[in-house]
């Protein structure tokens, strides 16, 4: 008589929906891990007031960190691939405990472009969006989008608590002592949390959704493909890339990004700047994310029934409108024009982070997923670097952020074209898509 595995046994007993224990896990590392980045807009006032450096010297180290971490983007995915979640997670959640640890001792520019740059901001990529949507759509197929925007939901849930406090901290007890509280949350709740990560469901003996994927009797093909040749092949990097849909994904997301930094760094300053409280500002900065939370989960779950496209497409209709209300508060900082913007940027742009990973699956699923979407991830970092510091070097030269943020819009307007020209549609239906 063979003797049972014993892991393989106590795995199997495992709920049907471990998934659902990798979204919460998810949940609560973005939830501290991405608001540890999202923390720059509320340290760059205080940190430019100490020091009395150019704000596009001090924005730059934001930049700095976001573009050198991108190029550990293709490495993190192929990272996913061959080791799995907690080596990669694990190794976020220290780089940006660290990083914060680290910057309540700087006192030279670069010493900020280590830690709060270069540390915290790979960190924040080994932990966040990009990890996070090639991990959820191992788990979930015919959820993707409900899965991933409930995962996501969690930045905009922490952040309405973690983002006061830390401006309430900064004003009692300094920038410095800002840095050093939130390096410890980071390690202690992260830490333990993230050793209960697995790769796949296949792993412990389970099926993505709970389940085996439906396959048409007939066919023999999952009901959801529509162009099977292309389903069928086995993609790598290296095939991926000689394709058009590839690279009209990375135009996309470079899009999406370069908006969304370009607001998000320098939306505090701006607000103070224009007659708002420095309170009410870093409260805005917090709600921004908080109406993500309901944007994350419907929009995801309407993708699911939709289709990737058009949730992309309201992504960047929200960074346009909210581009718009910033340059029409600069003559009239109303309430309701600031709360407006905060409605456009959280409830509908931030939504998009849901289909990041699904469109593409999609489109290239298979054994390689991580290493193309590590890959394509590069390009959407590089927008999110080059946004911040082109925008603060527009206010350094004009004195006004009119420009950069009337770039910001435009270029979000690219993005959602480009993500339609790639059409995930065209090779996978959404389970909503499906007659059945």
């Amino acid at each position: 008589m063979n003797e049972p595995q014993p892991t393989q046994s106590r795995l199997a007993r495992l709920p049907v929906y471990y998934g659902w224990i990798v979204v919460a896990a998810a949940f609560i590392t973005m939830g501290i891990g991405v608001n540890a980045r999202t923390a720059f807009s509320l340290l760059l006032p205080p940190i430019v007031d100490e020091f009395k450096w150019d704000r596009g010297l001090v924005a730059g180290a934001f930049s700095f960190g976001f573009f050198i971490s991108a190029f550990f983007a293709p490495f993190v995915g192929r990272l996913m691939d061959s080791r799995g979640p907690i080596l990669v997670v694990e190794t976020g959640v220290v780089l940006t405990a660290l990083g914060l640890g680290l910057a309540a001792f700087a006192i030279e520019p670069w010493h900020f472009y280590l830690t709060l740059g270069f540390l915290v901001a790979t960190g924040a990529n080994f932990l966040g969006y990009g990890v996070q949507s090639q991990l959820i759509p191992r788990w979930f197929v015919r959820r993707r989008g409900l899965a991933i925007g409930i995962a996501f939901s969690g930045v905009g849930i922490a952040s309405a608590a973690l983002l006061p406090w830390l401006q309430t901290l900064i004003a009692g007890n300094g920038w410095r002592s800002a840095c050093i509280a939130l390096a410890i949350i980071t390690a202690v709740v992260l830490i333990p949390l993230n050793l209960l990560l697995r790769k796949r469901p296949q792993d412990i003996g389970l099926s993505p959704d709970g389940d085996a994927a439906p396959v048409d009797t007939k066919s023999g093909q999952a009901p959801n493909i529509v162009d099977v040749a292309w389903a069928a092949t086995h993609w790598t990097l290296a095939r991926a890339v000689r394709t058009g849909r590839f690279w009209w994904i990375v135009v996309g997301y470079f899009g999406l990004l370069y908006a969304w930094y370009a607001v998000q760094v320098h939306q505090t300053k701006y607000l103070v700047e224009i007659g708002i409280s420095p309170a009410e500002a870093a409260w805005a900065l917090g709600l921004v994310s908080l109406a993500g939370v309901p944007g994350s989960i419907i929009f995801g779950h309407l993708s699911d029934r939709i289709g990737r496209e058009w949730a992309w497409t309201i992504g960047c209709i929200g960074f346009v409108i909210c581009c718009a209300l910033l340059i029409a508060m600069k003559s009239n900082p109303s309430p309701v024009l600031l709360y407006a913007m905060v409605l456009a940027q959280g409830f509908l742009g931030y939504s998009s982070t849901s289909v990041l990973g699904p469109i593409v699956a999609e489109i290239f699923e298979g054994p390689h997923f991580g290493s193309i979407f590590g890959t394509v991830m590069l390009g959407s970092v590089i927008g999110g670097a080059v946004g911040p510091w082109v925008t603060g070097l527009l206010y350094d030269r004009t004195g006004s952020y009119d420009l950069g943020f009337a770039i910001a819009l435009a270029i979000s307007g690219v993005s959602a074209v480009a993500i339609f020209v790639a059409a995930p549609r065209k090779v996978r239906r959404v389970a909503g898509q499906i007659k059945g």
